[in-house]
């Protein structure tokens, strides 16, 4: 699923900002990771709130330095949505492959949310939220 602004500039610069991400998680690079999110941004992973870039960015580097040392991440946008001139929704599967890995466990698989404004020229994220995919509900499966 797409929304009508496919391909559209907005579009383009929205999924520009996560590729961002996923280049700077396959450097390891943490200060490269956060510098997309907003000074505010919150992200929400499976048992971790993280408030604010700073929080964001230390995280990802106790993570780079540890367990996700030598890791990259893949990424599918599902759908870009605009909830107005500024604002973008962005739903996308997401799967870390650790070092070493050419394909993901399932267990690294996951289904994320990501919400966009624009600043000025730049597109900034303001929230992430992620779940595994394997826990999710799909079109009324219960």
């Amino acid at each position: 699923m797409t929304s009508d602004n496919t391909g559209s500039e907005d579009d383009r610069a929205v999924r520009a900002v996560l590729d961002s991400i996923y280049a700077a998680w396959a450097d390891n690079d943490a200060d490269a990771f956060a510098a997309p999110y907003a000074e505010t941004a919150t992200a929400v992973l499976p048992g971790a709130y993280l408030p604010g870039r700073k929080a964001i960015r230390d995280t990802m580097a106790s993570l780079f330095a540890g367990e996700l040392k030598g890791s990259s991440a893949r990424h599918e946008v599902q759908d870009v949505r605009f909830a107005g001139a500024d604002t973008a929704v962005v739903i996308s599967k997401g799967a870390i492959l650790l070092a070493g890995q050419t394909t993901p466990d399932p267990a690294n698989r996951a289904l994320e949310t990501w919400v966009l404004a624009r600043h000025g020229r730049d597109w900034r994220v303001q929230a992430f939220h992620n779940c595994p995919e394997r826990a999710a509900v799909a079109d009324g499966e219960a």
